[in-house]
């Protein structure tokens, strides 16, 4: 069995996350044997990790003739340009949300958010969609869109009855929240691309558009996102600093706070929410309404354990789930995230296509479209009005 050899392209929280799913791979010989950042953390990392080499720069990382795919784990920003760099290197590419996104240009006024029109937004990412779809396209090496709610029980258990029924969806409704990214280029939208939605709500925008084109392939039909209206919104703006306890968010020209709602060419809808000042840890939510039934996915917080605890202290070092803010009281503690939101299915599928050459699941089309779909509901936003698309 030949060896599939990964090089990881940063090393925060999420390449955590990938590590522990690289290392459950069953059927296929993996390997990460590089890992690149900035940072002198890098060393601790592949130290941590038993990864072999460890690479200051991008270009020293995709220059390695050894590895086979880039695994790409960066700020949003750098995303873009590290795909197409990567893929005119012949390495396989795995890139973590979003596909694009708009980081600003020469002679944008700061902060950007508040300035640049989000039609223009919308029309810059679309241009630059398309040259790195092409970039994919000609290198004729797999794109792999990091996208784990696909992959998360409860979605797939989902898409498993829809297609069993054959039923229409009528109406979707989506969330990701929680009380705000400790992370300082959270704020920026030079660095981030936007806010809450398309760092947060990205996620069930994904599991919206998929399950709906799992509905169309069930029922023989082509379904596609007609029309967006969205609203956004900066809601903690009105907190007084002793009321930032427990609330992280804290914009500088982002919204903490957007519905985003898509009409399909069958007439029906989905409606995603995310929000940075939702306490209680993350809410992770699909509902599915169907002509014949109704699902529920709740990915995270789960009921596989409730817990009421008294000692913060005691708990130090126990992990219960992702930005609960105390670890006492009754808590919903989440066992085997990394398999409860899809992170080990996904790296599991992406493994698989490298070795047989087939499609992933989460591909290109799903990252270009949720991509998309996003900025026209930013662009929706900023003028009050719908866009048809």
């Amino acid at each position: 069995m030949t060896k599939i050899r990964i090089g990881l392209a940063g090393c925060g929280f999420v390449s955590e996350l990938h590590m522990v799913a690289y290392r459950r791979v069953y059927g296929v010989d993996v390997e990460v044997r590089a890992v690149a950042a900035r940072g002198d953390h890098v060393n601790e990392f592949a130290r941590k990790h038993a990864i072999p080499n460890a690479y200051r720069s991008f270009a020293g990382l995709i220059a390695d003739r050894e590895l086979d795919v880039i695994d790409i784990c960066t700020p949003p920003n750098l995303h873009a340009a590290m795909i197409v760099e990567a893929m005119q290197a012949g390495k396989h590419v795995i890139c973590e949300k979003p596909f694009s996104g708009y980081f600003g240009r020469d002679g944008d006024k700061a902060p950007i958010g508040r300035h640049v029109p989000k039609a223009l937004m919308y029309q810059r990412v679309m241009e630059e969609m398309e040259k790195t779809r092409a970039a994919v396209e000609r290198s004729g090496k797999l794109f792999m869109y990091a996208e784990d709610w696909i992959y998360a029980p409860a979605v797939t258990k989902t898409a498993e009855i829809i297609r069993a029924t054959g039923d229409k969806i009528l109406f979707m409704k989506g969330e990701e929240s929680h009380s705000g990214s400790h992370a300082a280029h959270a704020a920026e939208w030079a660095m981030t691309g936007g806010g809450s939605l398309i760092r947060m709500g990205c996620h069930p925008l994904s599991a919206v558009l998929y399950l709906k084109q799992v509905e169309a392939r069930a029922r023989g039909e082509t379904i596609t996102v007609a029309s967006v209206s969205c609203d956004v919104g900066n809601v903690t703006a009105s907190l007084k600093p002793q009321e930032r306890a427990y609330i992280k968010a804290n914009p500088v020209d982002v919204e903490d706070w957007g519905t985003l709602t898509a009409t399909f060419s069958d007439g029906t809808k989905a409606t995603v929410f995310s929000g940075d000042m939702i306490m209680g840890g993350v809410r992770n939510l699909i509902e599915t309404y169907t002509s014949g039934g109704s699902l529920f996915a709740n990915i995270t917080p789960n009921t596989h354990l409730t817990s009421y605890q008294t000692s913060e202290e005691k708990l130090a070092s126990v992990y219960i789930t992702e930005k609960v803010d105390r670890k006492t009281g009754w808590q919903y503690v989440c066992l085997e995230e990394e398999w409860t939101r899809g992170y080990l299915q996904e790296i599991q599928d992406f493994m698989e296509c490298v070795a047989t050459g087939r499609q992933p699941l989460a591909d290109l089309a799903l990252a270009y479209e949720t991509t998309r779909v996003n900025y026209a509901g930013y662009w929706a936003a900023d003028e009050g009005r719908r866009v048809t698309l």
